[in-house]
């Protein structure tokens, strides 16, 4: 593709090279924050303001997590750029959660004169082997000739195959070097880098002859269906296998929580059916997901009476935590296609029956005092309630991580895929503030930051992102006066010592207002309505605190080191 804003062979500095390749890439928003080894690029910035929005974050590790709310709401590639030394580091934590939750982002890190590599220079740090760990893939750049090459690859491998984050650490020189100007190719294949495994028809035939002879057949849909951008494929498959339908936590929204083979969620906190009969299955069938170990408590104990289908972009996942009888590697968006020709129209009637009798089980002993409180302290799954019966399953909740975000995760109702965007595998608090900024501008969607008292307090500073970009949307902060989650497992299982949980917090509603932006606290049930409404119905941001109950437990629990047939489903301690 040849550059559309600087004709060929004439001279272009390699900041310049950077932005031609994110116009070429279809970037339109940038998140990031200045310094001096990428000021150059930032002067290049100045003269693309009608192309490119950058959006000033106030930490960098706010910027990764914008990014990654971007790219997960949208299916786009985030990008992000920082400068050298602290600012390099300050992404670490973003990159290896988007690592963890397959999140296509790029980030370009500025980096000292290369002829200054090595010798301790002012804001020098090895950037390459501090975020080896932590990215799909890394490179440093010492040469402008080799920008639009590099930056192809990149982009290439952050959304390809399995997505992840790259970084491009690139050093002043190579900013500020003028090189003629080749035109940008963007990138569509690497030797030795397969991202695409051709399907193995044989074990798609074995997957439907287990699928057609089962009786008990159980379907756990993870991210990779939202990855792959397969959730019509995966409804094909599952309305025709009539099977019924759990998710993880990123596999949520995948299908329509109200689906009517929609069983609710697997894994620690998840609903007390799915759990329980992943033991009882004869035929398990993991649609991109990963067998984490939050899902499957103790691996001796799992699933052992059934047959495992397994499908997966990445060779490296099957047989990993869980032994599979049938592994379907390949994007899962031509996969499911292909097994769904082959499969048997059924119903599961009976079978379906066994997780409505769970459900209703769950519901008597726990749902109905969660969501439907008669007294005592608000829960956090009654704010939940109200908030998913006001929008209307067409939300998007963007979490922090904790007790709410368990709450958030069950009762939560979505009618659309990449509505549940939250820190899955490195559960990282302080995410859902700036995660839930960039999402706003993935997304024309309502955007609802749900946060704890702890987490709202790690990434507080992004409130001043949001005075001065004013996206629209709102933060749900669920205060319980703990770190709760942590002083829940004190609690059952290290004998109520609560040690170091006890958090004080600011009063929020006064500090948003220091922003510029209206809230409101809630500590009475026969308020919180009223609160609610008020912060969906405000015309920009509003950030709306409700007190709720101080020790109440998230359950049902897979305690620690246990099955999942021994979930813990009432608020007896373990």
């Amino acid at each position: 593709m040849e550059n559309l804003h600087i004709s060929a062979n004439t001279e272009i500095s390699g900041s310049r090279i950077i932005l031609e390749a994110f116009i070429q890439e279809g970037v339109k928003t940038i998140f990031g924050y200045p310094g001096g080894a990428i000021i150059p690029i930032y002067d290049a910035l100045y003269d693309y303001k009608d192309q490119l929005e950058h959006i000033l974050v106030r930490h960098e590790q706010g910027a990764v997590h914008a990014a990654q709310g971007f790219a997960r709401v949208s299916g786009e590639v985030g990008v992000v750029l920082a400068t050298s030394g602290p600012g390099a580091t300050n992404l670490v934590t973003g990159l290896a959660d988007a690592l963890l939750d397959n999140t296509p982002i790029v980030c370009i890190t500025g980096q000292v004169f290369d002829h200054l590599l090595g010798t301790d220079a002012f804001q020098e740090i090895d950037v390459m082997n501090v975020t080896s760990p932590v990215t799909k893939w890394n490179y440093q750049v010492t040469d402008a000739d080799e920008l639009s090459e590099v930056l192809a690859k990149a982009f290439y491998i952050a959304k390809s195959g399995r997505p992840g984050p790259v970084l491009i650490d690139v050093t002043k020189n190579a900013q500020l070097q003028k090189v003629f100007n080749q035109g940008y190719t963007p990138c569509d294949s690497l030797r030795s880098y397969r991202p695409d495994p051709v399907p193995n028809i044989e074990n798609i035939e074995k997957a439907s002859l287990l699928i057609n002879h089962a009786e008990r057949p159980f379907i756990i849909a993870g991210q990779g269906i939202m990855l792959g951008k397969a959730e019509k494929e995966f409804l094909e498959f599952a309305e025709k296998s009539g099977i019924p339908v759990a998710w993880t936590v990123l596999g949520m929204s995948a299908i329509p929580t109200d689906h009517p083979q929609a069983v609710g969620m697997v894994g620690m906190h998840g609903n007390y059916g799915p759990n329980i009969l992943t033991n009882e299955c004869d035929v398990l069938i993991a649609v991109g997901m990963r067998f984490d170990d939050r899902v499957t408590g103790r691996l001796d104990q799992y699933a052992k009476q059934a047959n495992i289908i397994h499908f997966d972009i990445d060779k490296a996942e099957i047989n990993k935590n869980v032994k599979v009888d049938v592994p379907v590697l390949g994007n899962c968006k031509e996969t499911l296609p292909l097994l769904t020709q082959w499969i048997e129209p059924r119903e599961h009637t009976s079978w379906h029956q066994k997780f409505k009798d769970c459900y209703a089980i769950e519901h008597l002993n726990l749902i109905n005092h969660e969501l439907y409180p008669s007294k005592g302290e608000i829960t956090m799954g009654e704010v939940i309630r109200h908030l998913s019966e006001m929008t209307l399953g067409e939300a998007v909740i963007v979490s922090d991580v904790g007790q709410h975000q368990m709450a958030a995760c069950r009762y939560s109702s979505f009618r659309h895929s990449r509505s549940n965007i939250t820190s899955g595998g490195l559960g990282t608090m302080g995410f859902s503030l700036p995660a839930a900024i960039g999402a706003a501008y993935g997304t024309n969607r309502p955007v609802i930051a749900v946060m704890g008292d702890g987490g709202a307090q790690m990434n507080i500073q992004e409130l001043g992102t949001l005075m001065q970009y004013q996206p629209d949307i709102k933060i749900l902060i669920l205060n319980n006066c703990y770190l709760g989650m942590v002083r829940q497992w004190q609690e059952l299982f290290h004998e109520e010592r609560y040690s170091s949980v006890d958090i004080q917090s600011p009063d929020f509603v006064q500090v948003a207002k220091g922003y510029h932006i209206p809230g409101r606290k809630i500590d009475q049930r026969e308020e919180l309505e009223e609160g609610l409404s008020e912060m969906l119905h405000h015309k920009g941001a509003f950030l709306l605190e409700v007190m709720t109950g101080k020790e109440h437990n998230v359950f049902p629990m897979i305690p620690q080191g246990k099955s999942v047939s021994e979930i813990v489903l009432t608020h007896n301690k373990t």
